[in-house]
C-alpha cells in the first residue's frame, strides 16, 4: 500500500546536491488503472497502481532495458522526465493529540524536479506508514500548497497533458 501526500513547493532547501539523485524517465501504458514503466537510474520496472489518491495499492515488477524500451514505444502521452532528490526529514512534526510512535529516521521527502515539457514544476512526496500518520504531518516551511487529492498532479495525468 502505497499512503503518500504531494505538495507543490515554496523554494528549494539549502545544498540540494548533498541528498542523493536519481534520474527518472517514466511512461503511462495504462492510466485506469495505473500501468507505468519507469527507468530509474539503471533500474527498470513496471508499476500497477489501484485506485485512490492518498492511499492506495502498488505492485512494482523488474523489468530489463530490453523490455523498458520495448514498452515505452508502446506508451501513451507524455515520457515524464524528472530528477528525484531524496531529503530525509529528520525532525517531522505531526498534529497534537497524534500519538503513534515513529522512527524519526524513516521518513524522506522525494522531490520532484521535472524536466520539460513540464518544468518548472516541483513536487514533493512524503510516502507514510499509516493513513493516520499522513493525516497528522504537519508540511514542511518549504511546502507549498498541499495537492494530494488534486489528481492534476497525478504522473499518470500529467503524461496525458497537452502543450
Amino acid at each position: 500500500m502505497e499512503i503518500e501526500r504531494k505538495f507543490t513547493i515554496k523554494y528549494l532547501p539549502e545544498n540540494l546536491e548533498q541528498y542523493p539523485c536519481h534520474l527518472i524517465e517514466q511512461a503511462y501504458l495504462n492510466t485506469d488503472p495505473v500501468v507505468r514503466i519507469r527507468r530509474q537510474d539503471d533500474d527498470y520496472y513496471l508499476t500497477y497502481k489501484g485506485s485512490g489518491l492518498i492511499a492506495r495499492e502498488e505492485y512494482n515488477l523488474p523489468l530489463n532495458e530490453h523490455s523498458y524500451y520495448h514498452l515505452r514505444e508502446k506508451s501513451d502521452g507524455n515520457v515524464i522526465s524528472k530528477k528525484r532528490y531524496i531529503i530525509p526529514i529528520e525532525h517531522p512534526t505531526f498534529a497534537s493529540g497524534y500519538k503513534e510512535c515513529i522512527d524519526q529516521t524513516s521518513l524522506f521527502v522525494e522531490l520532484d524536479i521535472f524536466e520539460a515539457p513540464f518544468a518548472p514544476l516541483m513536487i514533493a512526496e512524503v510516502e507514510f506508514p499509516s493513513k493516520d500518520m499522513a493525516d497528522a504531518f504537519i508540511p514542511l516551511d518549504w511546502f507549498d500548497q498541499d495537492v494530494s487529492e488534486d489528481p492534476a498532479y497525478h504522473n499518470s495525468n500529467l503524461s496525458r497533458r497537452k502543450f
